[in-house]
């Protein structure tokens, strides 16, 4: 299989900055192209520099951004916020949702066969009662009915290994509950680092091509149907040799 495109946007987060080094270091892709509010620090890159564009863009005025022009083989998105971050549940919608469905729908080029693979959550659902899981939920059903060759979206549990510039003391102790059940069972956490790889796996593979270690399921409706790889099956994924 010949090394393939890849389009990174929202790169900055925990498992952005996980996800774009390795598609750096993969020789599964060939060109990879960063697109946000911000950009990765160079300085902060030990390789595949060489195989890296890099674009700020503005969400608002995403017919500037030049992502029409990429063609790319695959879409990965890992953008995304909370209420808190965003200060209301409009501004998150906005960012969460609105964001996400428009670059995607940019990135997009008629006449190609592209795949897209999306960061969601565990528990999204589009009939949610709350707004975090029923935005993920909307958003997965908006980005199956873009018209992509293949949808690819993952719903981890609670990441491991994240690195925060603020404290989160309930978080905090959050973790160290799903670390401990994490030697139980591999539905409540998932190190970001391994998210990261099964996210760069299912994007070279497809899923036709993702092994049953994965779990994968198929969701959505006729002409909109996609791809769910939960908790165990990303952490499988990520330790197959596929």
């Amino acid at each position: 299989m010949s090394a393939q495109t890849a389009v990174l946007i929202g790169s900055t987060g925990q498992t952005g900055q996980r996800l774009l080094k390795q598609l750096l270091s993969s020789p599964d892709y060939s060109q990879i192209s960063e697109y946000g509010r911000r950009v990765t620090d160079l300085e902060s890159i030990s390789g595949g520099k060489e195989k890296l564009q890099q674009e700020t863009v503005d969400f608002e005025k995403l017919n500037e951004s030049g992502l029409k022009d990429g063609k790319w083989d695959v879409v990965f998105i890992t953008l995304g916020t909370t209420r808190k971050n965003a200060g209301s549940a409009e501004a998150f919608e906005k960012i969460d949702r609105e964001y996400v469905l428009n670059a995607a729908r940019e990135a997009k080029t008629d006449g190609k066969d592209q795949r897209l693979v999306y960061l969601s959550s565990a528990g999204a659902d589009a009939s949610s009662s709350f707004l975090y899981t029923k935005s993920k939920g909307l958003t997965e059903i908006g980005l199956a009915s873009l018209g992509y060759k293949d949808t690819i979206i993952f719903r981890p549990a609670v990441l491991a290994g994240v690195t925060r510039p603020e404290s989160r003391p309930f978080e905090a102790v959050g973790r160290c509950v799903t670390s401990v059940l994490s030697h139980i069972t591999s539905s409540v956490e998932i190190k970001v680092e391994t998210l990261a790889k099964a996210m760069a796996k299912a994007g070279s593979l497809g899923s036709a091509s993702l092994p049953t270690v994965a779990r994968a399921t198929q969701e959505g409706k006729q002409g909109a149907s996609f791809t769910v790889i939960g908790n165990p099956g990303a952490i499988a994924l990520a330790r197959s040799e596929s």
